[in-house]
């Protein structure tokens, strides 16, 4: 019986001696080259890059430099430090340690692409998709290339690809961002909807449909895009500053304002807000505080011809021509193919006395815009007062072929009484037609002499014939985004141009600004 009770703790015993033996075993050492990997990633993902490089020091000593891992996370590191050159080595280095793994070749694509060798880099990223066609990001960085080298057709094709293999809202953006460089906002239009679709709560596109929908005049879709993007993310000061310019554009300056104090908590220093507050304070004629606001643009963006064009128009109001000179001079110097901007510097010029180079200005202004009468009536009526009959009259006829091709194209177009009252003047003056162009306003229309209405997008300070100082004034306006012709309250017509396409940010037009002058 003894011997019986003694088995058991004899095999217990030796269990226990087995445990101590397993305990007493080390883990496995790992190979020298990945041995402190480990804490090489964990520094670099708490971005405690100086401990970082001086843990990858060590190991590249301890291995002579044949640590593949330790080198790419030193080249990362550099790359975020802005040291392109260096990490695209270091990169190099990878590709050769290893140069069968796609992120090393893609690593190698990417800083080319920083470099702006976008040539070398395409060939990188062919090179890495015969190793993983499959690979969105590399079709995407592809058609990023291309796009960048101007060859739009094939940089179409590598985004197809992209979207083909795994849809991204990066992919999407490139590829509307790629139809807005060949100028077709239509084709831009379809691709954000898509992306949209994709991603219903993106807030940053569905702000950028919402401009393009601006652009096209197509403002019930805007705004209500715009609406969605203030649901999904109420501070999006982009979609703020839009939604405040359409209100600007409706002359509801006061909900503007409203909007525009919101965004400039996020954007203290936009230059298209401080643009925009400016003009909501010239269409309340508080004309110096429009000024301040619009000194504040232009110190923000001293090169915003915009910003520029509307200090002058504020400047004309004033009857502050020799600054309006300053100001529109600048506008030209860096935007030299508008026709208004020669116009209006020959109104300043006319003021100022010097009728020979305000002919000149308007020349340049009749080259430019071939579809503004507004030009040409001025013209005539500056040539009348300088006594030139017979250049007035061209002048005249030029304008009335313009409005003729304008009732042309548009079946809907319809004068303002005040620009059929001048160019009814500067025709009888000129003892030429009777109404080859021109209806009569209707007897219940009645003339603003001195300031339109409040409501009204332009005013006017009309004054007696022959002092040539009437003046129209101008709204800027994110969303004044039209193809149609437009007829200002002080009777002046002009065509609304549509600025470059530029969705992700609101820019501010001077939209409908023009200027009046009466004959002798």
């Amino acid at each position: 019986m003894a011997d019986l009770e003694k088995e058991p703790i004899l095999q217990q015993s030796d269990a226990s001696a087995d445990i101590r033996k397993l305990r007493s075993k080390k883990a496995p050492e790992l190979p020298i080259l990945e041995r402190r990997n480990w804490l090489i990633h964990l520094h670099y993902i708490r971005k405690d890059y100086e401990t970082c490089k001086a843990i990858i020091k060590e190991q590249l000593q301890e291995t002579q430099g044949m640590c593949e891992y330790a080198v790419y996370v030193q080249a990362l590191i550099f790359r975020l430090e802005g040291k392109i050159q260096e990490s695209f080595e270091l990169f190099q280095t990878c590709a050769i340690l290893n140069p069968q793994n796609v992120d090393n070749l893609k690593q190698v694509a990417r800083s080319l692409y920083l470099l702006g060798k976008h040539k070398a880099a395409i060939e990188v990223y062919s090179e890495a998709a015969k190793l993983n066609e499959k690979d969105w990001e590399i079709s995407h960085n592809l058609g990023v290339c291309f796009m960048h080298l101007k060859n739009f057709e094939k940089a179409k094709v590598h985004l197809n690809c992209a979207l083909q293999s795994s849809k991204h809202d990066l992919t999407f953006v490139v590829f509307g961002k790629l139809y807005l460089l060949e100028g077709n906002t239509e084709g831009a239009v379809e691709i954000y909807k898509k992306a949209v679709e994709y991603s219903p709560e993106n807030a940053e596109l569905l702000t950028t449909l919402g401009l393009l929908y601006l652009q096209l005049g197509v403002y019930q879709k805007a705004f209500e895009h715009l609406g969605n993007a203030l649901t999904y993310n109420p501070n999006n000061y982009k979609a703020i500053l839009a939604a405040g310019s359409m209100m600007q554009s409706h002359n509801d300056y006061d909900v503007a304002l409203s909007k525009y104090r919101i965004a400039a908590h996020a954007i203290p220093e936009s230059p298209p807000l401080w643009n925009n507050i400016g003009m909501c304070f010239f269409g309340k004629k508080k004309y110096v505080a429009a000024i301040s606001c619009l000194k504040r643009a232009s110190y923000l963006a001293p090169f915003d011809w915009k910003i520029l064009y509307n200090l002058g128009l504020v400047h004309l109001t004033m009857q502050q021509y020799a600054s309006a000179f300053h100001f529109l001079s600048a506008a030209i110097n860096i935007h030299s193919k508008m026709g208004e901007l020669y116009m209006l510097l020959a109104v300043a010029l006319t003021n100022l006395e010097d009728p020979g180079n305000a002919k000149r200005s308007y020349d340049q202004a009749v080259n430019l815009d071939q579809s503004n009468p507004l030009i040409n009536l001025n013209y005539s009526i500056l040539m009348y007062n300088q006594g030139d009959r017979k250049g007035a009259l061209y002048q005249y006829q030029q304008m009335e072929k313009k409005v003729n091709r304008l009732k042309e194209s548009s079946s809907s177009l319809e004068f303002d009484p005040e620009l059929v009252d001048m160019a009814q003047k500067i025709g009888a003056a000129l003892q030429v037609g009777e109404n080859l162009v021109w209806t009569k306003p209707g007897k219940n229309t009645k003339t603003k002499h001195r300031a339109a209405l409040p409501g009204s997008k332009l005013t006017l300070n009309q004054q007696p014939l022959g002092s040539n100082q009437a003046l129209g004034q101008a709204m800027s306006s994110a969303a004044g985004y039209s193809k149609t012709i437009h007829l200002s309250a002080d009777g002046c017509l002009t065509r609304v141009q549509k600025p470059p396409s530029l969705p992700l940010e609101p820019e501010s037009t001077a939209e409908d600004m023009n200027r009046k002058q009466t004959p002798r």
